[in-house]
């Protein structure tokens, strides 16, 4: 089965994120659970996986302080946010992203429609930091970028407008989610295949193999709660070894990789798709589902 939806009204990310989770949507379909009552999702990003289930209940947080009050910007004050976002459109030049860029006070609604105008201007719509926290990713090259997704933001600020927003670390979800109704998804980042793609700087905390086993802990821990937990992590013997250790069950996901410094590693590679959960029954179900935004 084939599900059209029309761009204009689905909800899906306004921001571009590096690992964002649009393109591998179709395939993760059947390896969500069926029955939960409440979402968890504590690695926000672009919120691609938010955006296509549409929760009834859902807490969504991340450590990125920016990120989150992106959010609530969007939530709350979509259509001042959208004001601030048509001028920076209007004065865009080179001199103008750097001076944006260097700039980082101002309100909450200034601080947001910075970080969106450097998302979508900044190069491959990274989001990077240096040691000291402060936005570093160059100028990209773009004729005619979408600094103001008008329709996108509204849609996106109808569909976040029941949902709790906040900062936390991915921890913090142990004292949320406990019981078969909660539904965990984790997108942290990924443990490097090799020394190339070692992309941490997310902000200025490293991601260590000590935070992967600790998301791990978190992960058997909330299972031991029953709770329907699912990650996405590299295709390494070291994340493979992890999760087979508290007997979760592993998939094999197929994703480009375009952010590379060298141009030759780039391309298709796999992936995981980590679940505490059998998979059997639901990938029977859904196994003809495909999703074409029309």
């Amino acid at each position: 089965m084939v599900i059209q939806i029309p761009k204009e009204s689905s909800p899906r990310p306004f921001l571009k994120w590096a690992g964002g989770k649009s393109k591998l949507i179709q395939q993760y379909i059947p390896y969500f659970p069926k029955d939960y009552q409440n979402y968890y999702e504590p690695f926000l990003g672009g919120g691609a996986v938010f955006f296509y289930l549409q929760p009834n209940t859902a807490i969504l947080t991340d450590i990125n302080a920016e990120l989150i009050n992106t959010y609530c910007c969007v939530r709350d004050n979509v259509d001042e946010l959208i004001l601030l976002l048509k001028e920076h459109k209007k004065r865009h030049n080179r001199d103008y992203y750097y001076s944006i860029r260097n700039n980082s006070i101002g309100t909450n609604l200034e601080k947001a429609a910075r970080l969106i105008y450097l998302n979508k201007t900044c190069f491959n719509g990274l989001y990077r930091v240096n040691s000291r926290g402060n936005f570093n990713v160059p100028l990209g090259r773009y004729e005619n970028p979408n600094i103001c997704p008008e329709n996108l933001l509204k849609v996106a600020s109808t569909a976040l407008s029941q949902v709790e927003i906040r900062q936390a670390d991915f921890t913090e979800v142990l004292n949320r989610a406990n019981s078969s109704d909660d539904f965990v998804f984790f997108d942290p980042p990924y443990h490097p295949i090799s020394d190339s793609s070692y992309f941490t700087a997310y902000n200025q905390n490293c991601f260590t193999k000590k935070d992967q086993e600790l998301l791990r802990d978190t992960c058997a821990e909330l299972a031991g709660h029953g709770v329907k937990v699912m990650v996405c992590n590299s295709d390494s013997e070291f994340i493979k070894k992890i999760y087979t250790e508290i007997n979760f069950e592993t998939y094999t996901i197929k994703a480009a990789r375009s952010i590379n410094s060298n141009i030759k590693n780039r391309g298709m590679i796999n992936e995981l798709l980590i679940t505490s959960f059998d998979n059997k029954e639901v990938r029977s179900q859904n196994s003809e589902i495909s999703i074409n935004y029309i």
